[in-house]
This record gives structure tokens, sequence and C-alpha cells, in this order.
């Protein structure tokens, strides 16, 4: 009764649902194409046979990318299909992988949708990045005999009370699931308590310990870092959120009496915000230039770059004195810190962490970065590094061995999914 419910509710709010897609549409035009693709009129995959992951956004994507590496490498004979949700994760995943994977957008939770996608993939296996929980999908891919594996979850407190609410609901959802692979303990232990099947549930660690980075980015970081100049302080704002960009501008600002010669990467989370951002850059003052529009050299007069490409972050974390995340000083879940880590480049964040709350706890605790509690405190923060080489050299030191102490979770990930897909006959 409550699938259908479900069901019926998802049913009613479809124009809505089609109303917001036509209004982000507005500020990014992806929105508007491939729409057949969100109810199950997907282009099928024929030739061979299909292993599916899906991400539902960039974040989720970047965060995949060693497992769905390592699949592509012990699975050659199949084809890796990779859904989302976003234009954005839709982008990421051409630049990451271009046609080494298929990819289409994953139907609304609708029966009709899910069936028609599941009839012209036919995945051997569904493997779901992190907290994502569709019933309609899941129980028609058990009605298939098709396993499904939620890797890399991560559950909160707070995600954990919500689902409570429906808790019936929430165990029918999971018991449809084949293998629960959790970050953590706590994660394991929250969705017990949510009424998942003990069998399923293991705990495999977080796979974004696991980042691999291609060996010519730190050549490539280093000259991009030659082109912003090497004598002058450089710091990086990642994934910023509306409202956070004012916060961050009024920052820089304040560093100005102790670095004019400041420069400040300013890169929003979402394409759509690009100009709107750039225009609020440059009612901060000082001149601003687009990284579009910028490669090669840049003018020291040039006070703030604004990101307004896709796929250079990470190449941006290599080439920068201290990296700002965003979307932790506005309540929208905090962004991965683990991507500076990576490249030995200190971090400041700010309270909101709710989806990131073991590795902010573990940068914290090793010294790869420091948490704020407010707006106020992000320049002092800021300039902490900028004004002090040997306490740089020492966070981004502790960010690499964080990252080398807690990688394996790709590994023991790849264990659980081994025995469900079927061999190639």
């Amino acid at each position: 009764m409550m699938l259908k419910a479900y069901t019926w509710l998802l049913r009613l709010s479809m124009p809505f649902i089609v109303i917001r897609l036509y209004g982000r549409g507005l500020r990014n035009r992806d929105y508007w194409r491939r729409i057949p693709e969100r109810f199950g009129f997907v282009p099928p995959i024929r030739a061979m046979r299909v292993l599916w992951v899906h991400a539902v956004s960039v974040g989720e994507v970047r965060a995949a990318v060693p497992l769905i590496k390592a699949l592509v490498a012990r699975y050659p004979e199949h084809r890796l299909l990779i859904t989302t949700m976003t234009p954005t994760g839709s982008t990421q995943v051409r630049l990451l992988f271009g046609d080494e994977v298929a990819h289409c957008y994953l139907p609304y939770d609708l029966p009709d949708a899910v069936a028609r996608f599941l009839d012209r993939m036919r995945p051997d296996i569904a493997v779901i990045m992190e907290t994502e929980l569709w019933p309609n999908l899941f129980r028609t891919c058990r009605a298939r005999a098709i396993p499904i594996v939620v890797a890399n979850l991560r559950l909160s407190e707070g995600s954990m009370q919500r689902y409570l609410k429906v808790q019936r609901f929430t165990a029918q959802t999971l018991a449809q699931v084949t293998v629960l692979a959790a970050q953590s303990a706590a994660d394991a232990e929250r969705l017990g308590r949510l009424g998942a099947p003990p069998a399923v549930i293991h705990v495999t660690g977080n796979i974004k310990y696991d980042l691999a980075l291609p060996a010519s980015l730190r050549e490539a970081s280093d000259a991009l870092r030659g082109d912003w100049g090497r004598d002058r302080p450089v710091w990086l704002a990642a994934s910023t959120h509306e409202g956070e960009d004012e916060l961050v501008l009024a920052a820089r600002n304040e560093l100005a009496a102790r670095f004019p010669n400041q420069l400040l990467v300013l890169v929003p989370r979402h394409p759509e915000r690009f100009a709107a951002v750039t225009r609020l850059a440059k009612k901060h003052g000082g001149r601003v230039a687009l990284r579009s529009e910028r490669r090669g050299m840049i003018d020291g007069k040039i006070g703030v770059l604004i990101g307004d490409t896709m796929g250079e972050l990470q190449l941006f974390y290599g080439a920068v004195d201290v990296a700002f995340v965003g979307g932790s000083l506005v309540p929208r879940g905090g962004h991965n810190l683990l991507e500076a880590a990576a490249v030995g480049t200190p971090v400041v964040f700010g309270p909101h962490m709710t989806n990131f709350e073991e590795i902010a706890r573990a940068t914290r605790e090793c010294g790869a970065g420091v948490q704020v509690t407010n707006a106020t405190q992000l320049a002092p923060a800021l300039a902490d590094f900028l004004g002090n080489a040997n306490r740089r050299f020492g966070a981004g030191e502790a960010g690499k061995r964080l990252i080398a102490d807690n990688r394996g979770a790709v590994a023991r990930t790849m264990q659980l999914i081994e025995p469900l897909v079927r061999p190639y006959s």
C-alpha cells in the first residue's frame, strides 16, 4: 500500500517536477535536452552486456571514478553505463571518460519509466553510489533478478531520523538490495536501525580516499601556477553556493591589507551561476577575469579569476596555496575535502559539513585543514596558511598521509561485486 501511495504521489507531482525542470532550464539550457531519457526513452545498448553505475551529480561522479576504473579494468567484455540526474553530472562523465563508457539520465522513479529503461539497457548489475534509494527501481530490479549494490553508502543521523518517519517503507526498500556497502560502522549501525537485513550490510570504507590522479596532474598544476604567478599568494574558493560568494569576496577584501597582490580563484558549484558570480565579483572591486577567456599568463593586476570551466577543479587544487571548500558556510552539507588533500593543499571549511562528517573530522584531527564556525573566521584562517609556508607544507603532508592511510575501499567493494556479475560466456 505504501509503495502504491508513493507512486501515486510521484505521478501527481510530475507536472510540478516538469515545471521545475523547465525553470532550471532557464538558467541552464542543458536541462531542456534529452528530456525523454528521464522517462525511460534511452538509447538501448544491444551489442554487449552492461554493468550499470548510477552517480547522481558531479560530486558523486568524481567520487566514483576509482570504482568505475576498477570495473572497466576487471570487465573489459562489458559495456559500462553511467547514469546521472543532472546536466553537470552528465558533462563530468564525458570529461572524465569520453566514449569509454555509455551515459544517459536515470529515469524518474515511475514504474513504466523504470521498466522501459531496464528493457533497453538490461544491466547485469546495478551499482548505486551513496544514499540513493528508489523504491520502484529497486523493486523492479529485484523482480528481474538484477543485483543491486548501494556502494559508498553514507547515512547521517539527520537522514536516518527522516527515514525513520517512514521506517516500514524504508525497510521494505532496503530489503530489495543485494549489498549495502557502508562507509563506516556508524553508517552500518544506522542502516540496521532502519531495518536493513543484517546479512547484506558490509563496512567497506570510503571510496573517496581511493582518489586516483593522473600522473601528469602535478606538472599541469605547476605550469598553471606559473601562469598565475609564483610570487603572489593564490587561494581557491571551490564549489561555492548562492549566499557564499559574498562571504568569500568579503574575506578577499579583508585579506587585501596583508596580501595586496593576492589572486582569488572563485569556482561556483553550478554553471548557471557563473555570470551572476562574475557580476558580484566586479561589484566588490578589483579586476575580474574569466578562466574560459584567460589561458596563459595572468596579469598581476587581476584580483579574481572566475573558474567558469568544467573539469578543471582538481587542476586548480594543485595550483594554489590554500583552498576554501564551499557548501560549508551555508547549509548545503559541504563538499569533498580529499580532492585538495590528495595534492597536498591545505583546506579551510565552514561548519556545515553534514555530507562529509567523517572526512571533516579526520581532516581536523590530522591537521590537514581548519574548520571555521562562521564567515568572520574565514579570512584569519586563510591568512594563517597564506602567510606561513611551513604551516602550508605541514598541512599538505598531513593531507597526503590521510589519503594513503585510508585507501582500500574500492578493493573491498569489488570483492562484494564480483560474485554478483555473471561470467561472460
